[in-house]
């Protein structure tokens, strides 16, 4: 069951927009490594894998992922998406709040599918697998829902036109519509899992204190574990060490930077916790086979290309 959180745990990415919010994505990779790191939001997440070879990690337990297929996140569970091969692997994936569904009479969708979604006590099937029948018609509004997005040609902040809106809308309700039909809503049984919660923990300490020194005994003190065992735990869960994971978490704080802003490779060091230049660099490159300064170049090159 999704317990209330406290909003500091949030991801910080913003699904769509306050007045509504819904994101869709789409990712092709043709090599294998982590496509989604470890975090949780919110939000309701549905993802259709097209193809390739996927390890899919929901509250530390792994699916693995062969073929075509949907899962669906529910609000509040931890979870990373791995590529396991250099084939072509692909994914689409939609993000949004049940709030843009909610209605302001008190109808029995509201009272008995919208408000038990909202609060925790019903939940979503984990997968829905091609030889389903609620398969096909639930992918093909998934879709639908990707071509309205990829048409309205604005996909990083949500488009304004109301007409895209209702399209949207009214595919997400088929969507629960056939959920609904096909009796595959479930109600939420209580399972806490106190592994989960002391991840997050974890993550969101490092989310927040990236720009500051971070040591292993905080950490393990956040989680009232000696420093060794917190270690052994925190690589079990994630894949990588403490530290690994802090250092990736501050690369793509300087990725961010590079893109979003004009400041010098020594600021943006500073800015994401390095207090090493060369340190910063080696780091960089392990993540980007490059430098600072020749990302943010080639950044330039692609932006002019654009114009």
């Amino acid at each position: 069951m999704h317990q209330p959180q406290s909003p500091t745990l949030k991801e910080l990415r913003h699904h769509g927009t306050k007045s509504f919010p819904f994101a869709a994505y789409k990712t092709c990779f043709a090599s294998k490594g982590t496509m989604v790191k470890h975090h949780w939001h919110e939000e309701i997440e549905m993802i259709y894998f097209f193809e390739g070879d996927f390890r899919l990690e929901i509250n530390m337990e792994p699916f693995y992922i062969r073929s075509e297929c949907i899962y669906f996140i529910n609000p509040g569970e931890l979870h990373s998406i791995v590529i396991e091969n250099n084939n072509s692997s692909e994914e689409e994936a939609i993000v949004f709040s049940s709030d843009i569904l909610s209605f302001e009479c008190y109808d029995a969708v509201q009272v008995r599918l919208i408000q038990p979604i909202q609060h925790g006590t019903m939940i979503f099937p984990r997968c829905l697998m091609p030889d389903q029948p609620a398969f096909i018609p639930v992918r093909d509004s998934f879709l639908d829902i990707m071509n309205i997005y990829e048409r309205s040609g604005e996909k990083s902040t949500l488009f304004d036109p109301v007409t895209n809106q209702l399209y949207i809308k009214s595919s997400l309700l088929r969507i629960f519509a056939l959920l609904s039909d096909h009796r595959l809503f479930l109600r939420s049984e209580k399972n806490d899992d106190k592994r989960v919660e002391e991840i997050k923990k974890v993550i969101t300490y490092i989310m927040e204190n990236y720009k500051e020194k971070i040591y292993i005994h905080d950490l393990a003190d956040l989680v009232s574990m000696n420093e060794q065992y917190f270690c052994r735990f925190f690589k079990k869960a994630i894949g990588r060490s403490p530290i690994a994971y802090v250092n990736d978490y501050r690369i793509k704080q300087a990725i961010r930077l590079l893109k979003e802003t004009d400041l010098q490779i020594m600021e943006i060091c500073l800015e994401c916790g390095f207090n090493n230049l060369g340190n910063f660099l080696k780091e960089f490159r392990k993540y980007t086979n490059t430098t600072p300064l020749k990302y943010r170049r080639n950044l330039s090159c692609k932006n002019t290309e654009l114009l």
